[in-house]
């Protein structure tokens, strides 16, 4: 079945490809005298206005970007800019000399030395050239230019770690973050590098970002994994990769040959790597310890940075004596020496006096005299850093050779060093000699790894740009658009009924007033994505346009749900990160606070919040923003751990002058002993039969069943409890913490439940347990305990159906609902035989519990695989089969301890 019309062309508006900001090119418009490639890439770039462009390094980088400029100030006028690295001009100039009669190149160093602008519709224009630390040190203002290109744009890769990032997004993009200030930034922006690391997704982010096409934290929610342990760590999901690369083709044109876009290779063959390596031993002696003192039987750099320097030290000299070594082959021959730290280039001075060094600190029109004369061939051997002059810089006319002095974890440098003589152009074979250590194996093997997967990202590139070449938004608009709609399956059982749909569509077509309770966790807005379709809600922009698509759903929950009944809806606030808040500094989402607008605005009334709470410590572990280091370092940036809410929602009930429900969730009150009706008071003696009759206010309730003045209370009661002020004394503590885990977490859980609460006695139990050892970094061993109707500390957070998913090696759910919070919600709010209906299944928590509570149950979910998963578990409750019983709370040594 199909949306209804206003829906489906909601869910169209959501594909998202690069906006077209630029103009259109007539092909006979572009220069005569480029390569036919360059000639068609450059009217697709001008009509993005702002794109990317990753030609591989012969592909003529430089005269596409020169041609593109060309063009805007053509259509637009004013002043163009071409930032470049160090030592690259030269090369803009030799091009310029070659193919461009009808441009005229100015280096400058400040706006003082700018030219006048352009004219709109002048053939002939200027364009300037200027270094990136020009820019980077606020010498020269981008605003000034109509169009801008970065050439090298790997500068940008570092992201909001480095200056130059920061400043080019303050400037280019009118990102400024340091102040908190938007403008619209250079109107027309374009990148250029021949090496961007597929496998690095930050740095094809930056460039997203920088080119305005997609904010890096939208980027990196719609696109990829969370990584509770590692904030910063981007991982595809599976079925978004297709369109992730989609979506990067629409803005960014990676070319690896001319066929990639239907063009001859002839004179395009890369010459043939000769790569050595060379293994020297390393000091073992020397391998350091463990954190616990163990001594280590071997060196390894693997271990961490700090070893990996300790191994670069101690091996500098048998480094040296190779490299010496390598170059008695052929003394006389041109080749690069490539390092990474000035003590090595001292050595290097040292043993080889005749090479000439680059390094940082150099004098900039020095250091670009010698990389120009290496380049010319004017002396034969050249030491220096991959990051001083691994981008733009051609050596391949003189040099086919390259000697390491050492290895590193930094591929991307160590790629862009080898294109600098392995280019289109290239003669000869290159060599390359690698030099590492015994114990830098792992490097070594690192290395090759990321350079195979280099390659295969190249090549999954090439294959999309030979698949759509050119393409225009609309090609890969309609490819993205595939990934719309869905198949309905059902699967129907004994009070079950667990459909594959989108959840719009299917409570579209349920019954009005059918469902006696709703329970669901909903999506927390674009925080995860849960299929690749459209229709997911996940796969939003932004909170707004997440709510937007609620607005189809909400109403359609408020129809179905009977007049005076329940909608419980689990939800959690969010963190937003410094860099995207703007305000450096991680902020509180209140997203719960935005559901309750939500659902009042959609006829519900807002009941109650119940709180549950989190473990800090795991939390922290996913955003530091909960630190203790960060505690000590600034108290006023410190936040605090978020739990998570139950809302509860009320359908306003048919008759509205009592309140009560069309169907009242009624519950029998316990039955009493009928014994001594007018003794009240006295016990029913021992061994005499006991005699039960329905409760009655003069007699004694019993215990358990039914729903008593006691439970009553608890649910009701909105008071914190109290008891005797007593703290524990120094030994009770240490005898305690001398426990394991799940002692531990018993007795501090049973002590703090019977005690008043006392924050000074909690830090002092946690201090021990941290001088004892037993205080793990991992999870929260003794959380706060509160017995409060309104805050739930005790939900087992373990206790979840990703439990059997995971025991079963299947995909387990983003966000896996507890099994306490739902059982809780189907007991108060239903009663045995009603319709308990989730809209968001997932792997059917809500129907499972249901099931086994003696309820019916509707799920509705998306994902084909959670909705197999989900069949499964419903078929299993209806039939009240043994499956079940591996949900129950784990009581293994350590499992309690975990919560």
């Amino acid at each position: 079945m199909n949306a209804h019309a206003d829906y489906h062309d909601f869910l169209k508006a959501k594909v998202r490809i690069a906006p077209a900001l630029g103009f259109e090119v007539a092909a006979e418009d572009v220069n005569p005298l480029l390569k036919p490639m360059t000639r068609a890439i450059v009217p697709w770039a001008c009509r993005g206005g702002r794109r990317a462009l990753f030609l591989r390094f012969g592909l003529h980088k430089t005269s596409t970007q020169l041609e593109v400029i060309r063009q805007c100030l053509i259509h637009a006028g004013g002043h163009g800019l071409i930032v470049v690295p160090l030592g690259v001009r030269h090369e803009f100039f030799l091009e310029v000399e070659a193919r461009h009669p009808d441009i005229r190149l100015k280096f400058i160093r400040s706006a003082a030395e700018m030219e006048a602008p352009n004219e709109p519709g002048s053939r002939q224009v200027v364009i300037h050239l200027t270094n990136y630390e020009t820019i980077r040190d606020g010498k020269l203002d981008p605003l000034l230019f109509t169009a801008a290109s970065l050439d090298e744009a790997a500068c940008l890769r570092g992201f909001g770690g480095t200056k130059t990032f920061r400043e080019f997004m303050a400037t280019f993009a009118g990102d400024d973050r340091k102040v908190g200030r938007k403008h619209a930034g250079v109107r027309y922006r374009f990148v250029a590098t021949a090496v961007p690391d597929p496998n690095e997704f930050i740095e094809l982010l930056a460039y997203a970002a920088f080119l305005g096409v997609m904010d890096v934290g939208e980027a990196k929610t719609r696109f990829f994994k969370r990584d509770s342990e590692h904030a910063d760590k981007l991982t595809l999901h599976p079925h978004k990769e297709e369109e992730f690369w989609l979506w990067v083709s629409s803005w960014a044109l990676f070319v690896q040959k001319p066929s990639d876009l239907g063009f001859s290779d002839d004179g395009y063959d890369l010459p043939p790597l000769d790569i050595r390596w060379h293994e020297i031993p390393s000091d073992h002696t020397a391998a350091g310890e463990e954190k616990d003192g163990q001594l280590r039987l071997l060196a390894n750099s693997a271990h961490g940075v700090s070893e990996a320097a300790r191994e670069k030290r101690l091996s500098l000299e048998g480094r040296i004596a190779k490299m010496m070594a390598i170059r008695a082959e052929e003394p006389e021959a041109h080749r690069l020496i490539w390092h990474d730290l000035e003590t090595e280039r001292a050595a290097i001075e040292r043993a080889a006096p005749e090479v000439i060094s680059v390094w940082g600190s150099l004098d900039l029109d020095e250091r670009e005299r010698r990389v120009i004369g290496f380049a010319r061939g004017e002396f034969a051997e050249l030491a220096t850093k991959p990051m001083i002059n691994g981008a733009g810089c051609n050596f391949q006319q003189h040099c086919a050779w390259g000697i390491y002095l050492g290895i590193g974890f930094k591929f991307h440098d160590f790629i862009q060093s080898v294109f600098r003589i392995q280019r289109f152009g290239q003669t000869r074979a290159v060599r390359l000699d690698l030099i590492y250590t015994e114990a830098e194996r792992e490097m070594r093997r690192t290395l090759e790894r990321r350079w195979r997967q280099f390659d295969e990202q190249a090549q999954r590139m090439s294959a999309i740009i030979r698949r759509f070449g050119l393409a225009e938004q609309a090609a890969v608009a309609g490819a993205l658009g595939r990934s719309m709609g869905v198949v309905r399956q059902e699967a129907r059982g004994e009070g079950y009924l667990i459909v594959h749909n989108d959840t719009v569509e299917e409570t579209r077509t349920m019954q009005a007033d059918s469902v006696d309770l709703i329970v669901t966790s909903i999506p927390f807005s674009t925080q995860y994505e849960y299929t690749p379709s459209f229709n997911d809600f996940g796969h939003t922009d932004d909170d707004a346009h997440f709510w937007a698509q609620m607005d189809f759903l909400t109403p359609e929950l408020l129809r179905i749900l009977k007049p005076g009944r329940t909608a419980i809806i689990h939800v959690k606030d969010r963190i937003v990160p410094g860099g995207i808040n703007g305000l450096g500094f991680q902020t509180v989402n209140p997203f719960s606070d935005d559901c309750i607008a939500h659902f009042r605005k959609h006829g519900f009334a807002f009941m109650a919040r119940v709180t549950i709470a989190t473990d800090v410590v795991r939390e922290n572990a996913g955003s530091y923003r909960l630190g203790w280091t960060e505690q000590c370092k600034d108290g006023t940036r410190h936040g605090r751990g978020l739990p998570e809410y139950v809302l509860e929602f009320r359908k306003p009930p048919s008759d509205r002058s009592n309140g009560y429900a069309d169907v009242p969730v009624m519950k029998e009150k316990p039955p009493c002993f009928a014994d001594h009706l007018d003794q009240p008071d006295k016990a029913a003696p021992v061994g005499e039969e006991v005699r039960l009759v329905p409760f009655d206010r003069r007699l004694r309730p019993v215990p358990g069943p039914g729903f008593s003045r006691a439970r009553w209370q608890i649910d009701a009661h909105g008071v914190w409890r109290s008891s005797g002020d007593r703290p524990l004394l120094p030994d009770e503590l240490r005898a305690l913490a001398r426990g394991d885990q799940k002692a531990i977490y018993r007795g501090w859980k049973a002590f703090s439940l019977s005690q008043a609460y006392d924050h000074a006695t909690h830090v002092e139990f946690c201090e021990v347990l941290d001088a004892e050892g037993k205080l793990p970094p991992e999870f929260m061993l003794a959380p706060p305990h509160v017995e409060h109707p309104a805050i739930r500390t005790d939900v087992a957070r373990m206790r979840t159906l990703n439990m059997l998913q995971q025991r079963k090696g299947r995909e387990m759910h983003l966000c896996p609902l507890q099994f306490d919070i739902v059982e809780r919600a189907i007991e108060d709010f239903s009663m045995p035989g009603e319709t308990v209906f989730d809209p968001f299944g997932g792997i059917m928590t809500v129907p499972y519990c249901a099931l086994r509570m003696g309820r019916k149950a509707i799920g509705v979910e998306l994902n084909p695989d959670y909705w197999r998963d989900g069949v499964a578990y419903a078929q299993a409750a209806a039939a009240g089969g043994s499956g079940p019983t591996l949900f129950d709370y784990l009581s293994a040594a350590g499992s309690e301890a975990a919560e």
